[in-house]
């Protein structure tokens, strides 16, 4: 599998694509600058491109920007990622309608899942689940497979894209309680065979 991840000089995107590359997966860094793209995917054996050119010939596209730039990012590359499916993690602090993963999927021509919004980038590879969510299966079960390579415990569908409105808000959730207990949690689902 190849998967470029838009976004892969920040902290997230960097932390997953690493993961991603040691699992095995082809990874692409994508940056608005390809030099910083090239920098950081040095880092760890990986390719890296402007965020164009890192998407194209992909199987899926992580778009791991930050929450304000998701949808403008979306727009920009819109062309070039054509009808690629995206996994969108960027998230709100708190719950809106239409989800950020919603407002990509009305600007992609591709199938569009949500996931990875409870995983931050020093919790990347920890002992947790995550979980995922999107409406084309196909496309889905692409993001749940990236997702898996991203944690030690589970990749779990979540049901469709309309469910991201929840999902990215445990961000907002996961960040409180992290403050609050100067801690790195995540989330562990239980009850699931």
């Amino acid at each position: 599998m190849r998967v470029a991840v838009v976004g892969g000089t920040g902290p997230f995107g960097r932390a997953l694509a690493r993961r991603l590359h040691e699992a095995g997966v082809q990874v692409v860094v994508g940056s608005r600058d390809a030099q910083r793209a090239q920098d950081a995917a040095a880092e760890f054996g990986g390719g890296g491109a402007e965020n164009g050119d890192a998407v194209r010939g992909v199987d899926l596209v992580v778009l791991a920007v930050d929450a304000d730039a998701a949808v403008d990012t979306a727009r920009t590359l819109r062309d070039a990622i054509g009808a690629t499916p995206t996994l969108c993690v960027a998230s709100e602090l708190v719950s809106q309608t239409p989800s950020l993963a919603e407002q990509v999927a009305e600007i992609l021509e591709g199938p569009v899942a949500a996931g990875l919004h409870t995983v931050a980038a020093r919790t990347v590879g920890a002992e947790q689940d995550t979980l995922v969510c999107g409406d084309d299966d196909a496309s889905k079960s692409l993001a749940l497979e990236v997702a898996a390579h991203a944690v030690a415990g589970r990749a779990i569908d979540a049901g469709p894209l309309k469910n991201a409105r929840a999902l990215e808000g445990l961000t907002g959730v996961i960040v409180a309680v992290n403050k609050r207990h100067k801690a790195h949690a995540g989330v562990k689902l239980t009850g699931l065979h």
